[in-house]
């Protein structure tokens, strides 16, 4: 085997893949806009007709991550309409995706009110979000009904599509969860961090005496490390706590 050969794949992107994995979720605009190929667009509230409205909780609110699923064609133009839903935060999931971030997932928090967003999905764009979160087992779609969502621009809806993590969420030493910090949430109960430090407490939960950098990286390109990580997360991990409808 020569020096090319031998060589771990991640180095010439680490900085990279460090970034994607501590970035998460990512930069979320804080007014409704439409994703289109080129960017993004204002937001036009005529393109939702017949489409199936979706709760985003965590990066699927951000343009670059919206990229990363639907670039490349033209075609997926999608609407994301900012929302503000009552009795529930955004919070870290027991598990790791396979960029390496903890990722998000809604919890039940009484007299919180989170900023999430509503993308409005066609067939084809379904199909693809759906393949896109429930392909590792970590996320099943879900009705929720009984909630209060706000949408900014006006309208309320009692009862909206979202992906219910099947992990449970991130527990602290307590059982709490631990919200995102750049979630915005009105009486926000759980203390926030930055996903960046949900990494660490992660880290000194499963390997501390491995090198910060070199943890996140393994998680990255190491499926089976990282299947047995949030194998450990989810020991004591916290189920959802609403009600809901499996879709599929």
């Amino acid at each position: 085997m020569n020096s090319a050969e031998s060589k771990p794949e991640y180095v010439d992107d680490r900085a990279l893949q460090l970034a994607r994995a501590r970035g998460y979720p990512y930069a979320i605009p804080r007014s409704s806009f439409t994703y289109t190929d080129d960017g993004v667009a204002g937001f036009d509230s005529d393109l939702c007709a017949g489409r199936t409205p979706v709760l985003a909780i965590g990066s699927n609110q951000s343009p670059s991550r919206l990229a990363q699923k639907f670039g490349g064609d033209a075609a997926h133009v999608i609407p994301v309409q900012r929302a503000l839903l009552e009795d529930f935060d955004v919070v870290y999931s027991a598990h790791i995706a396979s960029y390496g971030a903890v990722p998000a997932m809604l919890q039940v928090s009484a007299g919180s009110k989170v900023e999430v967003a509503v993308t409005w999905l066609n067939a084809e764009q379904l199909g693809i979000m759906h393949e896109s979160e429930t392909s590792a087992a970590n996320y099943g779609l879900a009705m929720l009904t009984g909630v209060t969502l706000t949408l900014h621009g006006g309208g309320q809806a009692e009862r909206v599509h979202v992906y219910v993590s099947s992990r449970g969420h991130l527990s602290e030493a307590d059982g709490g969860a631990i919200a995102l910090s750049a979630i915005r949430c009105s009486g926000r109960s759980y203390p926030s961090m930055t996903t960046s430090e949900a990494l660490e407490l992660v880290r000194q939960k499963v390997a501390p005496d491995m090198d910060a950098d070199g943890f996140v990286l393994r998680l990255v390109n190491d499926d089976d490390y990282r299947l047995g990580v949030s194998g450990q997360l989810g020991a004591d991990a916290v189920p959802f706590r609403h009600p809901f409808e499996t879709v599929s």
